[in-house]
C-alpha cells in the first residue's frame, strides 16, 4: 500500500460551516493578539465552501458583531433586515394569527437578518483565507487519526481513484494524513466522524437519545408585487398532526427570493 503523506498543524478543523470557519478565524484572531503565528487548516467535502450549506436562515448578527465588529465594512451579505415577524396554526383550509406581543422571544426576530447561509459561509471563508487559514474544499475528511495512546491527533482524507470494486486503479492516489496538536469536527448534525469519536470514547453512554428532524427547503423567486424584503413566517399545525412536532417558514430574502420549507420530527408515526 502507497504511504500517505501527511501535513502538521496547530489545529485541524472539519466542516466549513458556520461554526468552522468561525473558530479557524477565532484561532488565528488570537494567534496575532499573542504575537503567535498558529498554523489553521480547514477541510470541506463540497466543491467549494458553501456547497452543503442549504438551510434558510434567520441570523442574529451578535457573533458576527463579536468576531469581525467592522463586517459591514466588509461587504457581509446581511442585506435583509427583518421587517415583520408572523406566527400562523394552519388548518387545512385556514389560518390564525398569534398576536405579536404573545410570541415567544425565539420568534420575534427585530435586529435580525434574513440571510443565505451558503453566502455567509463564502464570505466567512474569504475572511478565513485572509488571516492565513488553509481551505481544502473538495476533500472529505474519512479517516479519524489516533496516536498510541488513544488520543485523536488529527484526519485522513479518502483515497481517490478506486474503483466500484474497492480496489485501486490506475488513477489512484493515496489520502493525505492531517495531523494536528487539536482536531476540531464541525461535521454538523450526524456526521460520520463524530460518530466514530461517539462510539471510541463512549460519548453517549448515559445519555438520553438524541432527537433528530428534517428540514425540505426551496427557494423560490416570486413576483415583486408579492414579495415583502424581510418578512419573516413561521407557521404550526397543518400539514402535521398533534403528535408531530415541526412547522414551516417563509423568509423573504433579498432580488424577490423567498426561502420556503418545512421541518418534521423524525419521531413520526407513519
Amino acid at each position: 500500500m502507497t504511504q500517505r503523506e501527511s501535513m502538521q498543524y496547530d489545529v485541524v478543523i472539519v466542516g466549513a460551516g458556520p461554526a468552522g470557519l468561525a473558530a479557524a478565524i477565532r484561532l488565528k484572531q488570537l494567534g496575532q493578539q499573542h504575537g503567535r503565528d498558529v498554523s489553521v487548516c480547514v477541510l470541506e467535502k463540497g466543491s467549494e465552501v458553501g456547497a452543503h450549506i442549504l438551510s434558510g436562515a434567520v441570523m442574529d448578527p451578535r457573533a458576527l458583531n463579536e468576531l469581525i465588529p467592522d463586517w459591514r465594512q466588509k461587504s457581509a451579505p446581511l442585506n435583509a433586515p427583518v421587517t415583520e415577524d408572523r406566527f400562523l396554526f394552519l388548518s387545512e383550509s385556514s389560518a390564525f394569527r398569534v398576536p405579536n406581543f404573545l410570541l415567544p422571544g425565539c420568534f420575534r426576530n427585530q435586529g435580525n437578518y434574513v440571510v443565505s447561509l451558503g453566502n455567509i459561509c463564502r464570505w466567512l471563508g474569504r475572511q478565513a483565507e485572509a488571516l492565513g487559514v488553509e481551505i481544502f474544499p473538495g476533500f472529505a475528511a474519512a479517516e479519524v487519526l489516533y496516536s498510541e495512546a488513544g488520543n485523536v491527533m488529527g484526519v485522513a482524507t479518502g483515497d481517490m481513484g478506486v474503483g466500484r470494486d474497492g480496489q485501486p486503479t490506475a488513477n489512484h492516489q493515496p489520502g493525505m494524513e492531517l495531523h494536528g496538536k487539536y482536531t476540531l469536527f464541525a461535521e454538523g448534525c450526524r456526521g460520520h466522524l463524530g460518530r466514530q469519536i461517539q462510539d471510541q470514547f463512549k460519548l453517549r453512554n448515559g445519555r438520553d437519545p438524541q432527537v433528530h428532524g428534517i428540514g425540505l427547503k426551496e427557494l423560490w423567486e416570486i413576483k415583486p408585487e408579492k414579495h415583502n424584503k424581510g418578512l419573516v413566517i413561521h407557521t404550526a399545525g397543518w400539514p402535521l398532526d398533534s403528535h408531530t412536532y415541526g412547522g414551516s417558514f417563509l423568509y423573504h430574502m433579498e432580488d424577490n427570493l423567498v426561502s420556503i420549507g418545512l421541518v418534521v420530527g423524525l419521531a413520526y408515526s407513519n
